[in-house]
């Protein structure tokens, strides 16, 4: 892999600040993108920018549920950094309930944020991409979108949807030479799997062929390679980055 493929290539993340996003934020720097942080926490946005490798990085505080805002943010990104060649959605969260007490808001707010805010962020960039004939998005979305989880009924439901939406818009921009494809990562150790107690990480690792969970890093290295130039001719996939989970 060529080490600085992204030099001269600006690249947004959502969700940027920790865990997964983080480690997407750095891979993209250490290939010479200069990176849009992007955080529904904007100190922890700035913070985050300031401690990636090169120069030139940002942080923006955003909801990336409300449209208005995406295209603000947007708008002051290439003000300041320049066009957005690359899109990372992987903005989260989780409201876990089993169906018959999840409530309107926990399904709600996890669609909006998961699903819609990966929507309000594609369409902000892709009229752009168009015009310039190149791009590269991607879409964090999980195993869970998959093959479904008890408990998880809106979580699942959001990343099932950024599966067909990564199929969807791939097909409708390929002819403009900007792509779309997806990661569906496992397992992952992020300050999210840290609160599982020993027993339950165990019970986690025997489900997974590999017998591991995957770290934030292992994620970013697929991201990485799926925005880059060697994977120029893929649109349209989602990569399970899960040890082996779904196969």
């Amino acid at each position: 892999m060529n080490v600085r493929e992204l030099e001269g290539k600006v690249a947004l993340v959502t969700g940027g600040s920790r865990g997964i996003g983080f480690a997407v934020c750095h891979a993209l720097a250490e290939a010479g993108a200069r990176v849009a942080v992007v955080d529904l926490d904007g100190d922890g946005a700035a913070q985050a920018a300031a401690a990636l490798p090169g120069e030139g990085h940002r942080g923006y505080a955003c909801d990336v549920a409300g449209a208005e805002g995406v295209q603000a943010t947007v708008a002051a990104v290439e003000s300041d950094l320049g066009p957005v060649d690359v899109l990372v959605n992987n903005a989260g969260i989780t409201r876990d309930n089993i169906l018959v007490r999840m409530t309107d808001k926990e399904f709600d707010e996890v669609i909006a944020t998961n699903l819609k805010g990966s929507f309000n962020f594609t369409r902000a960039v892709s009229r752009g991409m168009m015009k310039r004939r190149g791009g590269a998005i991607l879409n964090v979305a999980s195993v869970v979108g998959l093959t479904g989880n008890a408990g998880q009924a809106n979580y699942a439901a959001s990343k099932a949807g950024l599966v067909g939406l990564t199929k969807s818009v791939a097909k409708e921009l390929a002819s403009r030479g900007v792509r779309c494809n997806a990661v569906a990562p496992g397992f992952v150790r992020t300050a999210m799997t840290a609160k599982l107690t020993e027993a339950q990480v165990e019970a986690l690792q025997g489900a997974i062929p590999m017998g591991a969970l995957a770290e934030p890093e292992d994620i970013a290295d697929a991201v990485r390679f799926l925005v880059g130039p060697a994977a120029r001719y893929i649109t349209g996939q989602v990569l399970a980055v899960d040890g082996g989970m779904v196969m």
